[in-house]
């Protein structure tokens, strides 16, 4: 007898393959047949002919701690996602010494969020041991993430790691990827990514090939450096032989528009060398970060502790608004590419700050009488560095380039929900491909955004039997009407949950049945299965 049977459905597998009418049974957590069904099961739902398809893989997000404080994961359950994996961007809240928590701690918040929770773990494994604890509704993976590896090694030292350093950094490296995490994640752009050499990630990512681990990297530049940034990290692929997946790719600021297409045929030329290169995107064309990324890479030397240092020295303040008023060679001012009126607030932690959430520097610096510079160094000070904000610097055509592209997969990026304003793709990115990129614009259709947000990032993080309906693979299901998918999150109103997803199962388990959580906790921790590939 099987445990569930979900009956006339519009089935989307995950292939890409065109949709077919059936039933999907499901036992002990997974798919037990596909087709027509007469068998007896202790329950059946009649689907209506809406699509029955995999459950969504969100395969680029920043929940590695809001998951330990809300376990039912309602924000991301809703909109179809079963999967989610964290560590992204070289951000993650493990490895750590303890004689240096604090500087990780700080240097997460503003992306990863703060937790209730004492950070019970030191290694990665820990952490990992820690996520399965807490029963998430949904499953988990993890990459191994370099910010971490580096300040618990030098801090935020601005320098090359020494022979000895680097050899600490490797068994750390090697520590997570043995306890079952998928990769080596890297942030370029944020220090002390931004002081890390191509050649020094090159030498860590020199242990992922025994591990089989992907490589997957926020670029250095995404604005006027994202051809010679696309270019460094090939070279590291090439280099090392590792599989190469490139974080949210876009071209920011309006002089840079256009570029995707370029940085598409770098990712091409590569991949006919005989190079594994993919990349991802999320479906909007405005990012989100921390408002320290917008000062000059020097100036986060010291880490929050250092920003906040310099943000009282009057010289140093003169020096910043001198380098924040003209472009650069060798990093991308965001302030030249989008302009003040571009950067919003999204978060805020202090109380009287609240009202500035949702409102962008130039109107704040106007209405408190300051330069945007003196402004933005003012706001630091008083919200202790911890300042998250959206920006407006991308073409919807290139993002639509992007979504359109074979080898992107579409993910969120989202960053963690204790925020005022959190950028709207925490709460709309998957009914949003189907709305306006399948539905509306028709840039993808039903079964190639299936695929994109299925068994293309399986197949790609190495997540086991799942995101694909195929007996013997995880029950991990979504359900929905293509016609009426909606995504509702705006940027002044971003707290929406989507419509016109009706079910959501994990390993099994009903998760979410016709606009309520169940309640069930039935996600696992997956961890990467390296055997085999130890030489």
């Amino acid at each position: 007898m099987l445990d569930l049977i979900l009956k006339n459905g519009r089935i989307v597998d995950g292939t890409g393959n065109p949709w077919f009418l059936g039933d999907v049974g499901m036992k002990d957590g997974l798919i037990a047949a596909i087709g027509r069904l007469d068998q007896e099961a202790r329950s059946t739902i009649d689907v209506h002919r809406q699509v029955i398809s995999p459950g969504f893989i969100d395969g680029h997000c920043h929940s590695d701690l809001m998951i330990l404080d809300h376990p039912h994961s309602e924000i991301k359950i809703r909109q179809g996602v079963t999967t989610e994996v964290v560590g992204n961007c070289g951000l993650a809240p493990a490895p750590f010494f303890k004689q240096n928590a604090d500087l990780l701690q700080s240097y997460v918040q503003p992306v990863l969020g703060k937790t209730s929770w004492e950070w019970p773990w030191e290694t990665v494994s820990q952490y990992m041991d820690t996520l399965a604890r807490s029963a998430p509704s949904e499953n988990i993976a993890t990459y191994v993430a370099h910010g971490a590896l580096r300040i618990a090694v030098m801090g935020f030292a601005k320098r090359d790691a020494t022979a000895q350093e680097l050899q600490l950094m490797k068994q750390l490296l090697e520590e997570g990827l043995k306890a079952g995490a998928i990769g080596f994640s890297i942030g370029l752009l944020y220090a002390p990514g931004s002081y890390t050499s191509k050649e020094e990630v090159a030498e860590l990512c020199s242990i992922l090939p025994k591990y089989n681990g992907l490589f997957s990297t926020h670029i250095r530049g995404e604005g006027n450096n994202l051809i010679p940034s696309v270019k460094e990290v090939i070279w590291i692929a090439e280099k090392t032989g590792v599989a190469l997946h490139i974080s949210h790719l876009k071209a920011a600021g309006k002089r840079n528009w256009g570029k995707v297409m370029e940085a598409m045929e770098l990712i091409e030329q590569a991949r006919a060398r005989g190079l594994d290169v993919t990349c991802d995107v999320y479906p909007y064309s405005a990012g989100s970060t921390t408002l320290t990324t917008v000062l000059p890479p020097w100036s986060l030397e010291g880490g929050i502790h250092g920003v906040l240092e310099l943000c009282r020295d009057s010289s140093m303040r003169k020096r910043i608004r001198e380098e924040l008023g003209r472009e650069h060679e060798d990093w991308d001012n965001l302030v030249c590419s989008t302009g003040w009126q571009s950067i919003y607030l999204s978060a805020v932690h202090s109380e009287k700050n609240k009202a500035l959430e949702g409102k962008h520097i130039e109107e704040i610096s106007e209405i408190r009488g300051q330069h945007p510079v003196d402004c933005m160094l003012d706001l630091l000070l008083e919200e202790d560095g911890r300042i998250s904000i959206v920006y407006f610097h991308m073409a919807d055509e290139d993002v639509k380039q992007v979504v359109g592209y074979e080898r992107s997969l579409i993910a969120s990026d989202s960053l963690t929900c204790e925020t005022g304003k959190p950028h709207p793709r925490l709460y709309g990115t998957f009914p949003r491909v189907f709305a306006k990129y399948v539905r509306d614009e028709k840039v993808l259709t039903l079964e190639q955004a299936v695929r994109k947000l299925t068994s293309f990032p399986v197949q790609r993080f190495k997540l086991g039997k799942r995101g694909l309906l195929v007996p013997g693979y995880a029950a991990d299901l979504a359900v929905f009407d293509p016609e009426t998918i909606q995504d509702h999150a705006t940027f002044e109103d971003p707290r929406q949950y989507p419509q016109g997803i009706t079910q959501v199962i994990v390993n099994g388990k009903p998760t979410f049945d016709r606009d309520q959580h169940t309640h069930a906790r039935e996600g696992q921790l997956i961890r990467a299965q390296h055997c085999c590939t130890h030489h």
